[in-house]
């Protein structure tokens, strides 16, 4: 059993073995409706009691989308729902995350429905036809049945200004039987300058693939086994540039989801020798003109900025920052 189950099995030990049992295997194999409501009724909690509970956490919510969401005619989809679904999770006394992971792609909706199915892989990329013929080569068929929960980047930028190294953290869900592999895409700005990957963890390298000046580079992240629909896997993997000096990748560093992500965070750490004059986040969903969503941000007091963006995507999400000196000259 795994821990997110022993621990609802502990919480709900007042309710019936029956009950806790089909509650541990519900937040393993969903539908998130079932799921919500087999924790609901183990809570012993009527909506009413929920609602007012959430009211002193500061989430505003009615017992009717309470209601909706465990008969299934709506789920949350929006960012100030599902962070009511994480106080919720913590109301029910539930893991972090063990409804939010079943949640799966937003259902399409609007203008945006359909390319939000059917975004090819390259879609958001500015040199497009040359990564094509990249993917061409590798399988790309897992890409569409993996939901993305929870994709944590952190980016290390050196005392010359350069992207010295990138670290990746990625949460997926299977949403069908078999997606066994991870894409890894890499655009580099500075040509023949790509980076080392190292530091995998549950996953392997399979077939690689570069352009001809060596921007691109497009790997395979193979899993140790096919997931079957419902299964998580946590994985990590690192990407490090040679140097110094390091490559300088336009003074920026964004992701682009072809799928939506229910959580990114981005984080840029500069070294105390180079610190920039101004960091902004920037996000941009498809049909939006480019960085159409803008916030500054500050500095912490080790030198690095963050952003976190719910229910983000398509689109592209990520963090540009200025220096001085062009400040001055500007």
């Amino acid at each position: 059993m795994s821990i997110a189950a022993r621990q609802v099995s502990d919480f709900a030990s007042g309710t019936t073995p029956s009950a806790r049992h089909d509650l541990s295997q519900l937040l393993v194999t969903g539908p998130f409706p079932d799921a919500l409501r087999a924790a609901i009724r183990a809570s012993r909690l009527s909506l009413d009691r929920i609602q007012h509970r959430l009211a002193l956490r500061g989430v505003t919510i009615s017992v009717a989308t309470l209601s909706y969401w465990q008969s299934g005619r709506r789920r949350p989809e929006r960012p100030e729902s599902l962070e009511a679904l994480r106080q919720l999770e913590a109301v029910l006394a539930l893991p972090p995350m063990a409804l939010s992971a079943l949640l799966g792609p937003p259902r399409p909706r609007g203008r945006r429905s359909h390319a939000s199915r059917l975004l090819p892989i390259d879609a958001l990329w500015s040199r497009r036809e040359h990564l094509a013929g990249l993917l061409a080569k590798v399988d790309t068929s897992s890409d569409g049945q993996l939901g993305r929960i929870s994709q944590q980047d952190r980016c290390e930028i050196g005392p010359d200004r350069g992207q010295r190294s990138l670290r990746v953290r990625q949460v997926l869900r299977a949403e069908d039987d078999g997606p066994d592999r991870w894409i890894l895409v890499y655009d580099s700005e500075a040509p023949g300058c790509l980076p080392e990957l190292t530091g995998l963890r549950n996953c392997r390298l399979g077939r690689t693939t570069t352009d001809d000046d060596r921007r691109i580079l497009v790997a395979e992240l193979l899993f140790d086994q096919p997931l079957a629909r419902g299964d998580t896997l946590i994985m990590e993997y690192e990407l490090v540039n040679p140097g110094p000096p390091y490559p300088r990748g336009g003074d920026v560093y964004c992701r682009k989801f072809r799928l939506p992500a229910r959580e990114y965070v981005v984080e840029v750490r500069f070294s105390p020798e180079a610190l920039p004059a101004r960091c902004q986040q920037f996000s941009t969903l498809i049909g939006e003109d480019e960085r159409s969503r803008r916030r500054n941000l500050a500095l912490d007091a080790s030198g690095g900025v963050h952003a976190v963006a719910l229910g983000f995507g398509p689109g592209v999400f990520g963090i540009g920052w200025e220096w001085r000196d062009q400040r001055t000259s500007a």
